[in-house]
C-alpha cells in the first residue's frame, strides 16, 4: 500500500458492484458500514493487547472495499502492535481515516461513481 493511497479506489468499488450485482450492492455497502461502525467503536475502546486484532479486522474490510488510506493507516498500527508497541499506536488517525473513507464512499455512490 503506497503512502499516498487514495481514500476510495472507485475501480475496486465498480468491480465489487459488478461481482455482486447492482441490486445487492446497496445492501453490501450498508452491511459494510454497520460492521465498520462496530469495528471502529471496538477499536476506540480496545485495550492495547486487542489492538492488533482490531486493526487487522478493519484493514481487511477496508481492502475489500478499496479504501486504501484506511487500510494503510490500519496496517501501520497493526505492524506496530505486532512489534510490541501497541501502546504507541495513535487511534485518532485511524478514526479520521475511517471518517474520510465513509464520507467519500457515500458521497461518491450518491454521485454515481460506483456505476
Amino acid at each position: 500500500m503506497s503512502a499516498n493511497a487514495t481514500v476510495v479506489d472507485w475501480t475496486r468499488i465498480r468491480e465489487l458492484r459488478d461481482e455482486i450485482g447492482a441490486e445487492d450492492f446497496t445492501e453490501v455497502i450498508e452491511v459494510f458500514l454497520e460492521e465498520a461502525e462496530t469495528m471502529v467503536a471496538e477499536l476506540a475502546a480496545a485495550p492495547p493487547e486487542a489492538l492488533e486484532e482490531a486493526l487487522h479486522a478493519l484493514k481487511g474490510t477496508a481492502l475489500n472495499l478499496g479504501l486504501g488510506e484506511l487500510a494503510r493507516v490500519c496496517q501501520d498500527g497493526e505492524s506496530r502492535a505486532a512489534a510490541g508497541q501497541a501502546a504507541t499506536v495513535a487511534r485518532p488517525p485511524v478514526l479520521d481515516a475511517y471518517g474520510r473513507a465513509r464520507a467519500t464512499l457515500l458521497d461518491g455512490i450518491a454521485r454515481g461513481l460506483a456505476t
